[in-house]
């Protein structure tokens, strides 16, 4: 599997932030990818998890969303909203 492009949205499958919405900013190789959310992972400390308890969304984030904690936490809670389209 090729490298997720940095912005890329994923769905935490497993572990603590199951169910989480997050950011991929790189990867580690090819298993593995450094996630963020600007919470609990801080743009400066991401979280290396496995590609396999990832769900890779279509949607990708622009750049801007990535340059603080702040707007990335912005930018992921308005991609929530997105997804789940008022259910």
């Amino acid at each position: 599997m090729e490298p997720l492009e940095k912005g890329t949205l994923v769905l935490s499958l497993a572990g603590r932030d199951k169910g989480y919405l997050l950011a991929a900013v790189g990867s580690d190789d090819l298993d593995r990818v450094l996630v963020c959310d600007g919470k609990e992972r801080k743009i400066e400390k991401p979280k290396s998890k496995n590609i396999r308890h990832l769900k890779v969304l279509d949607a990708k984030l622009e750049e801007d969303a990535l340059r603080s904690n702040r707007a990335l936490r912005k930018a992921l809670a308005a991609a929530e909203g997105e997804n789940s389209g008022g259910n």
